[in-house]
């Protein structure tokens, strides 16, 4: 399938077109080996300098291009002998949550996931990675499973949000997700949780509570969406890119501020370009912080948890006068 290619690539896109123009040449120059040469060095050093500079918005384009590897792609890539569990044993399946077993280098872990479709019709099975309170519910299930038999949870987010319909609010939407926050603060086994895309609010956060929080490096991870940020306070939509940067969602912004543990890089221009690279590094930094929490004692983890919350944010205290 060919990639689609962003407005802010374009330089890169006149330069591979000379390219393909100059192999085409009949007759070819005489120095047409030297001259290819130079034009891939000029090629990969605008991507670089395109990527290395990229605002919040266009890190926000990339998280959301249809392509970018999903829950199950990494999944597949990182894990072996994946089992998965259905339904909440109180209303029904939510087919945008994936959780259940598997094996990391021989060892057993849990993953729960939020999964998004490749397709108009997989979008619509997995109701775009929105999960409903029987989602987030399953989700909870498998973790106390999980901590029943002493498996590490590893979870991968990737949602715009929750599910905003009707029936979602009267099946007890905020309650699910406030219940997981509540479990997951305490829940004694490890917790890793990965912003594999769009972190979107609580619905994110819903499984987001972990020992450490891991983001791809064109991933976002934010209480809202700059489009929705930008209809409350400009009351126009088009204003989404300086809400964006307003938000400070990029990993790099989240990073300084404390709220997540490590920047997992990417391949050049994104996961997409390359998923089994993208999956490589994954898995490399979930077995890192992985064996760092095996070495600690339950308690010891709860506690690191406990704590790592605690941390998030910055104040001022100001005395007041009496």
């Amino acid at each position: 399938m060919a990639l689609s290619a962003f407005d802010f690539e374009q330089p890169v896109i006149d330069l591979e077109n000379e390219l393909k123009a100059l192999q085409e040449l009949n007759p070819p120059p005489d120095n047409l080996a030297e001259q290819v040469s130079a034009l891939r060095e000029r090629i990969e050093r605008t991507r670089r300098e395109i990527y290395d500079n990229l605002s919040a918005w266009q890190i926000l384009q990339i998280a959301r291009h249809q392509a970018r590897p999903r829950a199950l792609d990494y999944v597949r890539r990182i894990f072996t002998d994946w089992t998965e569990l259905h339904g909440d044993r109180a209303y029904g399946d939510d087919h945008a949550c994936i959780a259940g077993f598997a094996l990391l280098d021989e060892q057993p872990v849990c993953l729960i996931g939020q999964q998004k479709g490749l397709d108009v019709r997989d979008n619509a099975y997995r109701n775009y990675g929105m999960m409903h309170p029987e989602g987030y519910r399953k989700a909870l299930r498998v973790m106390r499973l999980a901590e029943k038999f002493g498996r590490p949870v590893i979870c991968l987010l990737d949602t715009a949000g929750a599910f905003p319909g009707v029936g979602a609010e009267e099946r007890g939407q905020a309650e699910a997700i406030a219940r997981n926050i509540l479990e997951m603060s305490t829940l004694r086994t490890p917790v890793i949780c990965i912003v594999i895309g769009e972190g979107g609010s609580g619905g994110a956060l819903g499984i987001g509570v972990g020992n450490r929080v891991l983001m791809q490096q064109y991933a976002f991870y934010s209480l809202i969406s700059p489009e929705g940020c930008a209809s409350i306070l400009w009351r126009d939509a088009k204003f989404a890119p300086e809400a964006a940067r307003a938000l400070k969602f990029t990993a790099r912004d989240l990073k300084e501020l404390g709220v997540i543990d490590e920047i997992i890089p990417e391949p050049e221009g994104g996961a997409h370009r390359d998923a089994n690279m993208a999956a490589r590094l994954v898995g490399q930094a979930i077995r890192g912080h992985l064996a760092q929490l095996r070495a600690m004692s339950i308690d010891e983890i709860v506690e690191d948890r406990f704590q790592k919350f605690r941390r998030i944010g910055q104040w001022e205290e100001i005395e007041t006068a009496p």
